[in-house]
């Protein structure tokens, strides 16, 4: 069944549309992700020119992260003056985000910074997750107990000036920190098309000592209003949203979602964070073909506009 995208000005099969929107989704509850990462270069692959998909995944990026934030927020899990400060600063980096989208469209050299920041951003974290995890499964099968660093150990970062007392994560650390990590995860997940959880989770955790039992939740609610401000500025600044195609991956995501949640319970952490580091890199490397390989249509036509 084919279905035209206006935005994105091709037709494409409704079923394979909900399909890769509901194996993202269960990828995303298996692993606990926004899922933007592995759904934007899919939809690229599958020849959504790179301006829609980055553009319209924002908006699936905001549904899928809205029920998990209101679950962990019934359930006591997110810390909102934390959150406050990661969404200002998100949303100014979202704001220059969709700005260079804009200049780099029309200078033509967007599908090149894509492809280079996908390759960059999810090889090296890629790499990292698999380098944790395998140390992790050694130490786990010779029986050796792991000691993690206690959430609320300090560091360098928390000597920094301008300190705020964060209640609801038993904080006491600098705002410097907190407001660069939301002006990165705002300016690279409007650029690129990602939630940027996964960049997201592993800041708060290893360099503020968040606990765990509101890290999750106060991502999540960065995440829906960050990546809220940036389907908005996209729709009116770049007019890159495709309405239908976010729907049409939406509806697969929540079904998909409810199926990977289900499934990760059988899996240990070590286990799952090792299969999401192949699943990045895998992404990665594609990405690192295409940007080697000859493409099939070497040269292009596009219509720049009538001069009178």
């Amino acid at each position: 069944m084919q279905i035209y995208l206006p935005i994105a000005e091709l037709s494409m099969n409704l079923f394979f549309l909900v399909g890769i929107g509901g194996a993202v989704g269960f990828l995303s509850g298996l692993f606990g992700v926004g899922g933007g990462f592995l759904l934007t270069p899919l939809l690229i692959f599958s020849g959504v020119p790179t301006s829609v998909a980055v553009a319209s995944v924002t908006g699936q990026v905001v549904a899928a992260s809205t029920s998990g934030a209101l679950g962990h927020y019934r359930r006591g899990g997110v810390d909102l003056h934390l959150a406050l400060y990661l969404v200002v600063s998100g949303i100014i980096g979202a704001v220059g985000g969709v700005a260079a989208f804009d200049l780099l469209r029309d200078a033509g050299q967007l599908d090149v910074v894509i492809s280079v920041g996908f390759l960059v951003l999810l090889g090296s974290v890629g790499s990292l997750m698999l380098i944790e995890s395998s140390r992790a499964l050694l130490k786990s099968r010779k029986g050796t107990v792991v000691r993690e660093r206690l959430p609320n150990q300090h560091n360098w970062i928390h000597g920094l000036p301008w300190r705020v007392r964060f209640k609801k994560s038993r904080l006491y650390i600098s705002v410097l920190p907190v407001l660069l990590i939301g002006l990165f995860i705002g300016f690279v997940g409007s650029l690129l098309g990602i939630g940027g959880g996964f960049i997201m989770v592993p800041a708060l955790v290893y360099l503020l000592r968040v606990p765990g039992n509101v890290v999750i939740g106060t991502s999540l609610a960065q995440v829906v209003a960050m990546m809220a401000a940036t389907t908005v500025l996209h729709a009116v600044q770049s007019q890159s949203v495709d309405i239908l195609l976010a729907f049409c991956l939406m509806i697969g995501g929540t079904v998909g979602a409810q199926f990977g949640a289900s499934a990760g319970k059988h899996l240990r952490g070590e286990q799952l964070r090792g299969l999401l580091a192949l699943l990045v890199l895998a992404v990665a490397i594609r990405f690192g073909f295409s940007l080697v390989l000859t493409p099939a249509d070497v040269f292009s036509t596009v219509a720049l506009g009538v001069t009178k």
